[in-house]
């Protein structure tokens, strides 16, 4: 954490603390010798409502308070930290073709999919809002953009597998960017996929499409090196597009060979999503001030009227 003052020059103001006691006690004495000038010393008391020769510290304390506060106020304070940031908003995008039936992950491709995606929910800021978007051969949105984590946990359990062939990951991405149109804040797709862009819109012009809207992408291919086989054809994850999605919109590429990496990528994504977040204290000291100032005009009106 850091501690930051637009206007640091105020802080030489805080050698002032120092001559404010001083005040303090030499005024006290002061007091302290038209006291004992008083001939009436029960009168004294009850007028001070307290002891006689009180050091009135909860007073001092106080006033030492007020002017700090507004010290720290006026030089502008801040603190600033890393956390996770709110105003990104994400569309999930879950290839459900049929190959994603492959049980190399368990029980399913497709399932450690929804698994990953789902936990992803929790790793991210309440305020972010997320949609979700299955494809195939044809891309379809089944959530728009919303912040109720709930509602979009049960959309993506609810996401069966494809009885169409073919792999659209250009119509994919634009359906995608399409639900974060609306979104005023920051926006990143994720795309998680086992195969190659076979049918439908060009990759290259989902990715200018995509560039244009400012929408960033982070790819996730799920598959082994070699291949797995699926019904006597071997599906060949094409790594050298995803990599190129990502990298043409400022993203990032992760492999998933297993459960444990596409956990993994989630995780670097929520994480990637860290900036720092800056605090400013000057308006909540300059209240808190205020208040006990108001609190100080109080007690020496009352308890520590002084002897007039």
């Amino acid at each position: 954490m850091e501690i930051n003052f637009v206007n640091p020059e105020y802080l030489w103001l805080l050698f002032s603390l120092p001559i404010l006691v001083f005040i303090h006690f030499t005024t006290l004495k002061s007091t302290k010798r038209r006291a004992f000038k008083f001939a009436n010393f029960e009168a004294i008391e009850r007028i001070t409502g307290g002891e006689l020769l009180s050091k009135n510290l909860f007073l001092l304390v106080t006033r030492v308070c007020i002017l700090l506060l507004f010290i720290l106020a006026i030089s502008g304070v801040s603190f600033t930290y890393q956390g996770l940031g709110s105003n990104y908003d994400f569309v999930i995008v879950i290839d459900n073709s049929n190959s994603m039936i492959v049980d190399d992950f368990t029980p399913s491709r497709l399932q450690a999919a929804k698994t990953a995606a789902i936990n992803f929910l929790d790793q991210i800021s309440p305020d972010n809002k997320v949609g979700i978007v299955a494809f195939s051969s044809t891309a379809y949105s089944q959530s728009e953009l919303t912040d109720d984590k709930f509602k979009v946990g049960q959309v993506i359990r609810n996401i069966e597998l494809s009885s169409t062939g073919g792999t659209d990951i250009g119509e994919a991405l634009v359906t995608g960017a399409n639900l974060l149109m609306g979104s005023e804040n920051a926006k990143a797709i994720i795309l998680i996929t086992d195969g190659q862009s076979n049918v439908g819109l060009p990759v290259a012009d989902a990715i200018e499409y995509i560039n244009l809207r400012q929408v960033t992408v982070y790819t996730i291919g799920i598959g082994t090196e070699e291949g797995a086989d699926f019904y006597g054809a071997q599906l060949v994850l094409d790594e050298t597009t995803l990599k190129n999605i990502a990298l043409s919109t400022s993203g990032e590429y992760y492999r998933a060979e297993d459960e444990v990496q596409l956990q993994d990528a989630y995780s670097r994504i929520a994480n990637s999503m860290e900036r720092k977040i800056t605090q400013r204290l000057d308006l909540w000291f300059t209240i808190i001030a205020l208040f006990l100032l108001i609190f100080e005009w109080t007690l020496i009106n009352t308890k520590y009227r002084t002897i007039p």
